[in-house]
């Protein structure tokens, strides 16, 4: 069974930093692409930033410039560097993984931004 299991959230307060990571356990390929998402509470999840082959990288415009998705060296692992973190960063975050037209996320892990 394939788990990608999530961790590196917490409590931080607005303009610090947290660096998140995901883990893949029971999948025999690499992904296509590793994404991070989020769901602010009320509110739908929404993709914060991919990882495609080749490198490439694509960000939400509500991120850029302060986090940074990095695949790391081991299968199907993926970082989410958040710098210069807002109020509005506030959510549970999910690890995603796709392969052809299959889709695996993670449990979620809670990032909270206090004032």
């Amino acid at each position: 069974q394939v788990q990608l299991v999530e961790s590196g959230g917490g409590l931080m307060q607005a303009g610090g930093s947290l660096r998140l990571s995901c883990v893949t356990s029971g999948m025999v390929f690499s992904f296509d692409s590793m994404a991070w998402y989020r769901q602010a509470p009320g509110k739908q999840r929404e993709m914060v930033a991919v990882s495609g082959s080749g490198g490439s990288s694509n960000y939400a415009d509500s991120v850029k410039g302060r986090f940074t998705i990095s695949r790391g060296n081991a299968k199907n692992t993926v970082d989410l560097q958040m710098n210069d973190l807002k109020l509005e960063d506030t959510g549970v975050y999910y690890c995603h993984g796709k392969l052809l037209l299959a889709d695996y996320w993670g449990q979620g892990t809670q990032v909270t931004v206090s004032s």
